[in-house]
């Protein structure tokens, strides 16, 4: 049985290489699709392995440490435990890479990442290409990216590979485990497995991931460090954004299409009993703005769109509508907030993550689709710092309660803000499990 199991593995993977290769003019063709619709640098040099002589002296020295996370959440996450490596090996560059172009917006920005580029696709001679080009001491992979030619690839030149802050999803798990005799091979191929949970640990090692490989480390979200907003940051932020004096803020944060439609009828819904009252969207992602601008012209609501801030005329009146059409602005937006809605939580997409408003001490609303943060929401609920709507209707009857309940919105946060420092810790004990392969620093 174990020859047969070793036989199919080999078999799997030359099927999954031969179907890269074949998929090869409809991964290019879509990549330079998006750059051209979207504005932006194809990168695909970058995407096939190739780093510029300015890329790799950029990260030259002792032994750099790859950080790659694939996207905005995963970034975001990866920062506190960027900060402690900076902090604990400061003679090593840092470089980070993405999957996506929101992604690498946010880590061009980061103080920490040494360069950024966009990670490799799963080719066996892009990965080769660029570890060899950079030669890194470790690469740390946020969440669960699990990528059989990369690893195997650093695993033959003799390079550590740490999976940080990994999940196994409800979801995921039952096909997972439906082909644990392939994981087995590819998981044994990362030198540790630092996991969220228990859970999380458990269905690792079922998928065959060696046990003496797994640690409990924690949910490295937690580590969001809690920032008091003072008046006066709420003040210049408020004149940065042209917001009216004076008026409740509300922010929608990370929506998703259909959400919109929900958000703007609560707005509507609450503006006539409680003006004045004003709203900041933020789409997930900037290129749906056009899409959102049509259903605010719609609903009548004027607007302006965040990259033509500076040409508008004067300030925003109440019941107007700020749209964010650009990235790396949310965590200053909920700033700003009284009450904010964390989107991708109305329709079924798994949520995205409430613990960054709460972090700066704010009232969190979200829907009932929250499976990719589904403990982190039971938790912030049981603690009284997030209240879970199920519709719009829902939605706009808390607006209106906490937009008129002052003391409830900081009640409200600080028992958010409270639950996080309670939870934290997540970065150090990654930090632990990095000291068995760079030293204590």
């Amino acid at each position: 049985m174990g020859y047969q199991r070793r036989i199919s593995t080999a078999a799997i993977m030359i099927l999954y290489n031969a179907i890269l290769w074949c998929a090869l003019p409809f991964v290019v063709g879509y990549h330079l699709y998006r750059s051209v619709s979207r504005g932006r640098r194809a990168a695909l040099a970058e995407r096939f392995g190739r780093v510029s002589p300015a890329q790799v002296a950029a990260v030259a020295g002792q032994g750099a440490i790859w950080v790659h996370a694939v996207s905005v959440g995963e970034t975001i996450a990866a920062i506190p435990l960027l900060k402690a490596l900076k902090r604990n090996y400061p003679e090593r560059k840092i470089l980070l890479t993405n999957g996506t172009e929101t992604g690498r917006g946010v880590a061009g920005k980061l103080p920490e990442a040494d360069c950024t580029l966009y990670f490799p696709f799963d080719y066996r001679f892009a990965a080769a290409r660029i570890l060899s080009a950079v030669q890194p001491s470790l690469v740390v992979i946020v969440e669960t990216e699990i990528w059989p030619n990369f690893l195997s690839t650093a695993r033959r030149l003799g390079i550590p590979v740490l999976l940080a802050n990994g999940r196994i999803s409800d979801r995921s798990f039952p096909r997972y485990l439906k082909i644990a005799w392939f994981f087995r091979r590819v998981l044994g191929n990362f030198a540790a497995l630092c996991m969220q949970s228990g859970v999380d640990g458990e269905r690792i090692i079922a998928m065959g991931a060696p046990a003496a490989s797994v640690f409990i480390t924690r949910n490295l979200k937690y580590d969001i460090p809690i920032r008091e907003v003072t008046a006066k940051d709420r003040e210049g932020l408020r004149e940065r954004y042209r917001l009216p004096t004076g008026v409740p803020v509300v922010i929608a944060g990370s929506t998703h299409q259909g959400e919109e439609v929900a958000v703007i009828s609560a707005y509507l819904a609450i503006s006539p009993e409680r003006r004045p009252a004003f709203l900041v969207l933020v789409p997930r992602h900037p290129e749906r703005s056009p899409a959102v601008a049509e259903l605010l012209s719609r609903h009548g609501l004027p607007f302006t769109r965040r990259s033509e801030l500076d040409h508008r005329p004067g300030d925003f009146a109440p019941g107007e509508v700020l749209l964010v059409d650009t990235i790396g602005e949310l965590m200053q937006l909920y700033a700003i907030a009284d009450v904010v809605f964390v989107g991708g939580s109305l329709v079924p997409t798994g949520g995205h993550n409430v613990l960054e408003p709460a972090s700066l001490g704010k009232p969190v609303l979200f829907g009932r689709h929250m499976e990719n943060f589904r403990e982190i929401a039971a938790l912030l609920i049981e603690c009284g710092g997030g209240v879970q709507v199920r519709d719009g209707g829902e939605l706009a009857a808390m607006l209106g309660e906490l937009l008129g309940n002052a003391d409830r919105c900081r009640e409200m946060g600080a028992k958010g803000a409270r639950f996080i420092e309670e939870n934290g810790g997540s970065t150090e004990r990654h930090m632990d499990v990095i000291a068995r392969f760079l030293g204590d620093g």
